[in-house]
């Protein structure tokens, strides 16, 4: 994690790691907290999983998924295109091993949306909806609307002891459930998978707990107190109900099916190496270790992708190549352990990158048209949705936004889209904010 470049608006989103306990509501919730979670287990509809790859600070989609080869070099930047292993579409010559996988995923590139800052694009793309104009941009966590994780927990629970909705390797300030409760809230990792002593935090024993005691169940249950008093400290009534669950927290930390799930150096090394020795594809793999071992929706979060100067090197010689291992890993991967026909998954950044090239050969944000990438989960593979125009600045045809691929992948998961939450107001808000589905890609 050597990428440690800051974003445009000065917020430092490198891939740090801290070691902490179950990311939460505005704020990290305690393991115990995660587990409140499942008072309420509901059925799938659907035996489908959703990985949910943001690539923080926005890819420049005109770079790999969409060139323009005939524009004017001032446009078109010194990447070439190449063929993909479906005859007709093309992606850039700096990704082989994706355009090798072509046929698992398919592309939307008549995609945009209305906001081209980070922070308000992020909420945007996590959640489904456009935050209103009180949004903080600020380091805290401030989801006004749940993210597509939290609600995918909240409609469709857990299976058996392995956490709903899981974040890696840490939690995006949007990624939370808002008003949805600590039913919604994400596991967070946050710790490296690339890391040669990787290991999750909140499945260890706490260190004053001698192993011998792991069978002790009172012992180790009045040992948990950091979740404890997480809890008393969040001062509302949900914190003040999450005591009850800390037995559960002893469940997880005592799980074999949780250990197995999380150990990632069980996988063989000639597999650890396809999907790259690095945070993004040691990310990637784990969340395919997950949604196998039943996890609903994983969030993996990879930064800096805000190429506002040396955006064809830092591609070139940084991010592109992580990229091309990872992604084409993890279809591959999938579609060989006959996973992907039940896991949905889903590249993007928060917006694209500008068609004009800055004066420091970069590429400034450009919310209006880009693309994303996504297959698996009963999508069809092989496609390219709508068009840019010449120039990829606006859509040409078919334009879709966040809305509208928040209702698809819902559609895809079993969860009616049109379905609405209530928010601590009383106030109904429909799941998808009245999108479409892309029944292109269906």
């Amino acid at each position: 994690m050597k990428n440690q470049r800051r974003f445009c608006d000065g917020v430092n989103r490198r891939d740090f790691l801290r070691i902490g306990a179950a990311g939460g509501l505005g704020m990290h919730l305690p393991l115990a907290s995660l587990l409140a979670a499942e008072s309420d287990p509901r059925a799938a509809r659907q035996d489908v999983s959703f990985i949910y790859v943001f690539l923080t600070g926005g890819l420049s989609t005109i770079d790999t998924f969409d060139l323009k080869p005939d524009a004017p070099s001032n446009i078109r930047g010194t990447f070439q295109p190449r063929r993909t292993n479906v005859p007709g579409i093309h992606v850039s010559g700096q990704i082989p091993n994706i355009a090798g996988v072509m046929d698992k995923f398919s592309l939307v590139r008549s995609f945009g949306h209305r906001n081209a800052g980070h922070g308000q694009a992020d909420h945007y793309m996590l959640t489904g909806y456009h935050p209103n104009a009180a949004f903080n941009t600020g380091l805290k966590p401030n989801n006004q609307q749940p993210s597509m994780g939290s609600v995918i927990a909240n409609e469709q629970g857990s299976r058996g002891n392995i956490p709903p909705y899981v974040c890696l390797p840490t939690m995006h300030n949007s990624a939370s459930a808002a008003y949805l409760g600590p039913k919604a809230v994400p596991f967070v990792i946050e710790a490296d998978p690339a890391a040669p002593g990787f290991e999750v935090p909140d499945l260890q024993p706490p260190l004053a707990v001698d192993a011998s005691r792991l069978e002790d169940r009172r012992g180790l249950l009045s040992k948990v107190d950091r979740f404890q008093r997480s809890a008393e400290q969040q001062g509302n009534e949900n914190a003040r109900q999450l005591g009850a669950f800390s037995e559960r927290a002893v469940d997880l930390m005592t799980s074999q099916q949780a250990k197995q799930a999380f150990n990632i150096h069980q996988e063989k090394p000639a597999l650890r190496d396809a999907y790259g020795r690095n945070t993004l594809g040691q990310s990637c793999l784990m969340a395919r270790r997950l949604v196998e071992a039943g996890v609903r929706c994983v969030t993996i979060e990879h930064s800096n992708w805000d190429t506002h100067t040396a955006n064809f090197s830092t591609l070139r010689d940084d991010l592109l190549p992580k990229l091309d291992l990872a992604m084409s890993s993890l279809f591959r991967d999938l579609a060989d352990r006959g996973l992907l026909e039940k896991t949905i998954v889903l590249f993007t950044g928060e917006f694209g990158r500008t068609p004009q090239i800055n004066k420091d050969a970069g590429r400034d944000h450009w919310s209006r048209c880009f693309s994303i990438a996504l297959g698996g989960g009963g999508i069809q593979g092989g496609r390219a949705v709508g068009k840019s125009d010449k120039w990829a600045m606006d859509p040409a045809e078919d334009a879709y936004g966040p809305e509208d691929m928040a209702a698809t992948i819902y559609h895809l998961l079993g969860i009616p889209p049109h379905k609405e939450m209530i928010t601590p107001e009383g106030r109904p808000v429909m799941l998808s904010n009245g999108g479409r589905l892309i029944r292109e890609l269906l």
